[in-house]
């Protein structure tokens, strides 16, 4: 046994276990949030079932079965339930019954020996709408303008083609307001800023008089331009909502409609499986191409996913020069002593601290300090309003690039230190100057170990929530930091980001069981988008190896 211990095999053992057992784990919680995030968007059934009040009477409800599960009668008591069995467990549903504006919530809890009459109705509706979540019910009427246009079995093929033209004229309505109106703003906002800027700089009045003439026409064309677009704007709305849809809920009560509120409609308990996997595939696509809505309980993440690349670019830009610069420094020019050692121990560290002390450091520094003072030289016809002196996207990249600073120099410096010394001396016998051996030589060789520093920083960049929340960050962000106003790119704008949104969704949300599902899909989305990077970080890697391996064969 002692023999076979030396030989060294059971560490091999023990180390082949310990991997297949992070790989199971790691798949394990990967799976986990693959099934509850990505069942969520798969049509579920509609059942109608009866509810035995206290006083005997019944209620019906059409609800969705969320989850079932047993609870100790101990707890139930204690909670304040009035129990007739005496089982010790007791089976409870989860239902999701929507029509928040009728019950005033949309899930709630039922004992199973309180529910009876479980039935399945084809002609039940889904209907997810902008405000107050799903409803679910049965049409029937369909009206335009008061008038009736559809009745009983004729209302659900003419419901699915006037809910089409209504999501398209309510595509019409966000184009004018977030791409002319916004546009429209920006340049009566400049044409003020502009007067501003020549206050301050001590302009005659005569100037400045002569600035607000010029300017007038464009004013006033812009004011006439906005007002001939609200006009649209007006005319849209009332042509979104000229069509209203007749449903009643499963105890009979009538409720009115606006299909300018109605995002979707189907009918789960008549489709086909076909059909289900059909209206699956479009849930997801929405889920990543819509904007979020109810306090990120209802819509999509787009957003999200468009600040989180963006931002992880752009830290990836700032951070891997200054880190390949510090760590070619370090290797090939610093003289080695105190001093040096005291730096790389002081890089060592730096990857050991705290990401919120970053934010921290970037709230107090990058906004305060330098965007303040930034305000001040360039902005100053903006103040009090801040500029830059605002957390922003710049500041967020800016802060992320300062945290995985640390880890770029070291694994340069690691990739740098492996390229054997005779590579150097032959490249100088041929006459090379150190400068052309280092930056024709050595750094393409290095390059695998700087891409591998990069891949470490962006997927701990992608991750991290704390710092950002003080330095960019936001809940809801109306604008994309990208569009077509110049200089289309706005570093100063606030974005969302896929970490503080699963924390958003998990800890603030005021309808728990409403996100739960969305929280396990936009982790998912994250972990995804993450692998996403690093696999194309990893490809590039390989192919720079390849490459300076056969040059160098």
């Amino acid at each position: 046994m002692r023999a076979w211990f030396k030989t060294g095999t059971p560490w091999i053992w023990l180390n082949a276990g310990a991997i297949a057992l992070c790989l199971v784990m790691v798949i394990g919680v990967l799976s986990l949030i693959a099934v509850q995030g990505g069942s969520h968007f798969w049509p579920a059934d509609l059942q109608t079932v009866q509810l035995k009040k206290a006083e005997g009477e019944p209620q019906t409800l059409l609800a969705e079965l969320v989850r079932t599960e047993e609870v100790s009668a101990v707890v139930l008591r204690e909670s304040g339930l009035t129990l007739d069995s005496k089982a010790e467990y007791l089976q409870r549903h989860l239902l999701k019954v929507g029509n928040r504006d009728i019950y005033g919530r949309d899930f709630a809890w039922y004992l199973a020996d309180d529910l009876s009459g479980w039935t399945v109705d084809n002609n039940a509706t889904v209907i997810e709408r902008r405000e107050w979540g799903n409803f679910y019910g049965f049409p029937q009427q369909l009206l335009e303008a008061d008038k009736v246009v559809a009745e009983g079995a004729a209302v659900w093929p003419e419901l699915v083609k006037r809910i089409a033209r209504a999501n398209a004229i309510f595509e019409q309505i966000s184009d004018i307001e977030k791409g002319d109106i916004g546009r429209i703003n920006k340049g009566l906002e400049q044409l003020r800023l502009n007067e501003r800027r020549l206050e301050i700089d001590g302009a005659d009045k005569a100037a400045i008089e002569a600035y607000r003439a010029q300017s007038a026409a464009d004013r006033a064309a812009l004011d006439a331009e906005y007002a001939e677009l609200q006009k649209q704007l007006e005319q849209l709305y009332a042509e979104a909502k000229r069509d209203t849809l007749v449903a009643t809920s499963a105890e009979g009560k009538e409720l009115k409609i606006s299909l300018g509120n109605i995002v979707h409609a189907h009918q789960p308990n008549a489709m086909s499986l076909l059909d289900k996997s059909v209206h699956y595939v479009g849930a997801v696509w929405s889920f990543l191409t819509e904007d979020p809505r109810e306090a990120n309980t209802e819509g999509g993440i787009f957003p999200a996913i468009f600040g989180t690349i963006t931002m992880v670019i752009l830290m990836s830009i700032i951070v891997t020069p200054f880190g390949v610069l510090a760590a070619i420094y370090l290797r090939e020019y610093a003289k080695d002593g105190p001093l040096l050692r005291i730096i790389r121990i002081s890089v060592y560290n730096l990857a050991g601290v705290p990401s919120i002390v970053y934010g921290v450091f970037g709230l107090g520094f990058f906004v305060y300090i330098l965007g303040g003072n930034i305000d001040q030289l360039f902005y100053a016809e903006s103040l009090p309003s801040p500029t830059f002196g605002t957390p922003g996207l710049f500041w967020a990249s800016l802060t992320l690039a300062l945290l995985t600073l640390p880890v770029v120099i070291v694994s340069t410096e690691e990739g740098l230190s492996r390229i054997p010394s005779t590579i150097r001396m032959g490249s100088l016998a041929l006459g090379a100057t150190k400068s052309e051996t280092l930056w024709k030589v050595v750094v393409p060789l290095a390059t695998p170990a700087m891409m591998t520093g990069l891949i470490l920083s962006i997927a701990r960049a992608a991750g991290e929530v704390a710092p950002l929340m003080l330095v960019g960050v936001v809940k809801l962000a109306p604008t994309l930091p990208v569009d077509g106003n110049f200089p289309f790119v706005h570093l100063d704008q606030k974005i969302m980001h896929l970490g503080f949104h699963v924390y958003d969704v998990g800890f603030q949300s005021p309808n728990v069981e409403a996100s739960r599902p969305l929280l396990y899909a936009t982790a998912l989305v994250l972990v995804l988008l993450i692998v996403v990077l690093n696999m194309a970080a990893i490809h590039l890697r390989n192919k720079l190896r390849e490459k300076y391996r056969s040059e160098s064969d």
